[in-house]
């Protein structure tokens, strides 16, 4: 059921960085997540569908956080720290939640079309895939198995590839 994320294809992009305040007000930026994939998602607590997915959210979370994915959530919308801090409690957000506001996505690249909105960021940085709209634990945990696959066999295609010779 991988239909509704969208593959950016074509040649390598540059990483893309931003950094926003937390829910503890400290300051976090995409780059602290280098060498994981990371599930941005942005969402908003008036948003039903944003709501439903919370739990596949965490439940992907808590099953990859310590290996190899996680998910970075991004409040989109202009609340007070401490009713948004309350929320995220009450869900039992376990993974990183930022405050955005409800004015512009903190990188172009990672543009926000509705919510829920969810990037797939590559491991180096890269985002490879969006989707708009509800997204579950499964159905990120087969696209970033199918990513990993791939990017593991094109390491050992050119691995096996002969040297040029001068």
């Amino acid at each position: 059921m991988l239909l509704g994320l969208v593959l950016n294809t074509g040649a390598r992009a540059e990483p893309v960085d931003f950094s926003l305040p937390d829910v503890q007000g400290k300051q976090r930026s995409l780059s602290e997540f280098r060498g994981k994939w990371v599930v941005v998602n942005y969402w908003a607590t008036w948003c039903p569908p944003c709501l439903e997915e919370i739990p596949d959210l965490v439940l992907f979370h808590e099953r990859h956080h310590a290996k190899d994915a996680m998910v970075l959530g991004i409040n989109f919308e202009d609340i007070p720290a401490e009713q948004l801090r309350a929320f995220v409690d009450e869900n039992q957000m376990s993974y990183p939640v930022l405050r955005n506001g409800d004015i512009d996505p903190p990188h172009a690249r990672l543009d926000v079309e509705g919510l829920p909105m969810t990037y797939i960021i590559s491991p180096e940085g890269e985002p490879v895939a969006r989707h708009v709209g509800s997204i579950t634990a499964d159905e990120l945990e087969a696209f970033i198995e199918k990513k990993t696959r791939a990017q593991a066999a094109n390491k050992q295609t050119r691995a096996a590839l002969p040297e040029p010779q001068p």
